[in-house]
């Protein structure tokens, strides 16, 4: 069939081959530090590893399948996509379908699946405020008024994520919404504003339960504490000080064998730095960061070419990768208070890695639309001179088209990065 493998091609020759390989020594690495850090635990590695393995199945599935839908229908479903997130958050509060673990409401049961309506939430929010970017164009920088929709709505997703409750979600979504605004389009002042009034907002919110305060004094000074709240933290950094440079090798960590709590995803970068050493733990983060760098290039090019929503759906992905690595690191290393927040790709859930899957997806589709070539019509006669001097202004705002490069817009801070 001369037509599919001409098509076949195509694919590859557009594909982004540096993003992809570099989620696929990721998740491969993922799999090789679950197995290892699962093996002290009582039902053994095997059915981590198993469980695990039809994870990475469901998001090689994820991956193709995002990447195969074209833009301009997730620029369509971005309302929806927001509706979407509110059912599924809405969800927890219902008894009998939420399930409780660890003290926390977080997960969902529908049928077979175990969903994490958080988790979702980072990649449906990613889309929504991307549409609302692009069906602002220019007018988001100059009235201010715009940016209290999408905000308030997403302050409605916040709230029923601090619900569950899952505070560092909560924090890494609103982390989300100011960087995709900001990049955007909206004025630094407007930024500024949202911003100190965001972080009044999460400040009062932690010091109103005492577990979060005391997880902040803990952050503090983790050896006043080693056996009550700074037994984590100081496990932790006892990996970090055991491994050295070159590490202890793989399977020959101590601390995974039940002094690390969780170390098969809040803390799975405590065992790659004791087993693999400073140099294994520094080569992780430094793929996390080219990826996550990559991905901000992609946007930048699509943002110069004046693809808003493509642009911003790749900030997005980026900036949501790019956190929740920072995140994760700082609490295993103790430069941040700890939070339940995985490392993309590496560690254990499917929930986690189904999202940062379709996030790469998302990344991987707008950096193939720009490899398209450009079908132009051929020519035809002259254009009406009233028409063709009619001043670009007159163009109906409601009819804003996010990929239509004619349209004139202001450099806007994601402009500046271009």
């Amino acid at each position: 069939m001369p037509g599919l493998a001409e098509g076949l091609c195509i694919v590859i020759e557009r594909l982004d081959f540096s993003l992809v390989t570099a989620w696929l020594v990721l998740v491969v690495v993922g799999m090789v530090m679950v197995s290892s850090a699962t093996a002290s635990l009582p039902e053994g590695s095997g059915y981590y590893l198993a469980k695990h393995g039809v994870y990475l199945l469901g998001s090689l599935t994820v991956l193709a399948g995002i990447a195969s839908v074209p833009l301009r229908v997730w620029e369509v479903m971005h309302i929806p996509c927001l509706v979407l997130v509110v059912v599924l958050c809405g969800l927890v509060l219902v008894p009998g379908i939420s399930q409780e673990i660890n003290g926390s409401r977080r997960w969902v049961e529908l049928g077979l699946i175990r969903l994490q309506p958080a988790e979702a939430a980072k990649f449906l929010v990613v889309v929504y405020l991307a549409g609302c970017v692009a069906r602002a164009g220019d007018a988001l920088s100059t009235h201010w008024h715009l940016l209290l929709k999408p905000v308030g709505l997403v302050v409605v997703v916040l709230a029923l994520i601090l619900y569950q409750p899952d505070f560092g979600s909560v924090v890494l979504l609103a982390l989300l919404t100011g960087g995709i605004l900001f990049l955007g389009g909206a004025r630094l002042r407007d930024f500024l504003l949202l911003a100190f009034l965001g972080g009044v907002a999460l400040a009062a919110i932690a010091v109103t339960q005492p577990y979060r305060v005391e997880r902040l004094m803990t952050f503090l000074d983790p050896w006043a504490t080693p056996y009550s709240s700074g037994y984590q933290l100081t496990q932790a950094l006892i990996a970090f000080g055991s491994g050295g440079f070159f590490g202890l090798g793989i399977g020959e960590g101590v601390q995974k064998q039940l002094y690390l709590p969780f170390p098969h995803n809040d803390f799975i970068y405590a065992v790659i730095a004791e087993e693999l050493g400073m140099v294994g733990a520094v080569a992780v983060l430094a793929l996390l960061v080219a990826m996550t760098v990559r991905i901000c290039r992609i946007g930048r090019d699509a943002v110069a070419e004046r693809r808003v929503f493509a642009g911003m759906v790749a900030y997005g992905a980026a900036l949501l990768l790019g956190m929740q690595t920072v995140l994760n690191v700082g609490v295993n290393t103790g430069v941040l208070p700890t939070k339940g927040l995985t490392l993309p790709f590496v560690s254990y859930g499917g929930n986690s890695l189904l999202v940062c899957s379709g996030l790469v997806a998302l990344a991987l589709r707008v950096s193939y639309e720009r490899r398209r070539p450009v079908v132009r019509s051929s020519p035809g006669p002259a254009p009406d001179l009233a028409v063709a001097t009619s001043p670009p202004g007159d163009a109906d705002p409601a009819r804003f088209d996010s990929n239509d490069s004619s349209l004139p817009r202001t450099r806007s801070p994601a402009d500046a990065l271009a």
